[in-house]
């Protein structure tokens, strides 16, 4: 598919899509706990689709209720397939993997797209510890596992993604995990594993962090954790997307003004840091408990360490490409395993804009101010690239077009819908 955008002008008020991060970690928790779970404000990306798809094969019911919520019923892990497909989601993978090991059925987990090139030895190394037979296709998928996993304490580490530490807590967990403990080092995106353990806490798994480099399981889980109580019933508000609504605050800094909505300001969420950036290059922000309103004032170069939030790159590119200066993002390491090289691929996609982005070891620089000129741009399959240059596009001195625009299902299938919303010229 490919999208038209033309410069335009912003206004009006947007709600924050559902986040995928709170969703698919609900989703493996309800799984987790025996019972019936409520999942209000659920999502529908791509992503969020196939984790439901995924524990639905591992042994949940899934249903929608009238009023949109979706209703899970579990009575804990019992594979209905041997074969579970985590689509194109990283999260869903790492997490899952784990999860999947609680069970003593032999399971192969699998993916699409550029998941099947991002590199898995993380269980090569950490399944076996834990009892757990595991054979990969030479450090990537298809992983084929069979547990039980038996929780006992151990050393994993985290300068790869967070999300594999999410699986483990979550197994852990759920195999009341008694006076056991995970030490980590060099964890990045602690942010994400605040979150992980937030939810966990919702659910009535208590987790000791320590300092975010040990996370110890106490000698007795607290009643009602997990399956405990096989007849509970819980309840979980999906939270909003500070990673989507990065690219719509952008889009009001730039274009505005707007309000978005349903933002949680004191979330776990590590993309909620975009406020700093946002702040940080002279914008005009109104932070609100319920809503956040946005516009244009002259916007400078700013800089912004996004080690604990790679997923802001793309939308603080986009942002700094109309900042008078040159705008420094920390964190380039952390790019390499997305849904594309992102540091390159913004790079090239970027410079077809009139953008030139640097690369100096861990360091992004963009020269922002020069202007942004229409051009033919692709998303390289990448749903953030995709956004980011639609972004970018509200105030080129042209028609932008995007091709492989419908990337962005993946994390946020109606973006294009809510840009069109605000006042944005997008046709497809």
């Amino acid at each position: 598919m490919i999208v038209r955008i033309q410069p335009s002008q912003l206004s009006g008020a947007i709600h924050a899509a559902a986040s995928k991060s709170s969703m698919q970690r609900a989703c493996a928790a309800a799984l987790l706990t025996e019972g019936q779970t409520t999942l209000i404000n659920p999502g529908k990306s791509n992503d969020d689709l196939a984790a439901i798809d995924v524990i639905q094969k591992l042994g949940a019911v899934v249903e929608t209720a009238a009023n949109g919520n979706l209703v899970i019923q579990s009575t804990g892990i019992h594979p209905k397939n041997n074969e579970v497909n985590c689509g194109e989601s990283g999260l869903g993978i790492r997490m899952f993997t784990p999860v999947a090991s609680l069970s003593d059925q032999p399971i192969t987990l699998t993916g699409t797209g550029s998941l099947l090139t991002r590199p898995m030895d993380f269980f090569d190394e950490i399944l076996p510890k834990l009892g757990v037979k595991v054979k990969s296709s030479n450090g990537k998928l298809p992983l084929q596992i069979q547990g039980p996993l038996k929780p006992t304490n151990i050393a994993v580490d985290g300068s790869l993604s967070s999300q594999f530490l999410t699986g483990l807590l979550m197994a852990y967990g759920a195999a009341n995990a008694k006076d056991v403990t995970i030490t980590v080092k060099d964890l990045k995106s602690k942010p994400y594993i605040d979150l992980t353990l937030q939810v966990m806490k919702h659910f009535g798994w208590e987790v000791e962090n320590r300092n975010h480099e040990e996370f110890h399981f106490p000698n007795f889980p607290p009643a009602g954790a997990g399956s405990q109580f096989p007849n509970s019933k819980i309840s979980y508000t999906v939270e909003g997307d500070w990673s989507g609504a990065a690219f719509l605050l952008v889009a009001g800094a730039i274009a505005g003004p707007i309000t978005v909505k349903g933002l949680d300001v004191n979330s776990t969420q590590a993309d909620k840091a975009v406020l700093q950036a946002l702040s940080d290059c002279g914008c005009q922000l109104s932070i609100q408990p319920q809503q956040i309103e946005i516009g244009p004032l002259p916007l400078k170069a700013f800089h912004f360490d996004a080690n604990d939030c790679p997923d802001l790159f793309p939308p603080l590119v986009a942002l700094a490409a109309y900042c008078e200066g040159t705008t420094v993002i920390e964190g380039v390491n952390r790019l390499t395993h997305k849904e594309s090289n992102r540091a390159l691929t913004l790079q090239q996609e970027f410079a077809k804009l009139g953008i030139e982005i640097r690369l100096q070891d861990d360091l992004m620089l963009i020269i922002g101010g020069t202007g942004v000129k229409a051009a033919t741009t692709h998303s390289r399959h990448d749903h953030r690239i995709a956004m980011a240059c639609a972004v970018a596009a509200l105030k080129a001195n042209g028609e932008v077009l995007i091709e492989e625009a419908e990337a962005i299902d993946k994390s946020y299938p109606d973006f294009y819908e809510h840009l069109q919303a605000l006042g944005a010229s997008v046709h497809s």
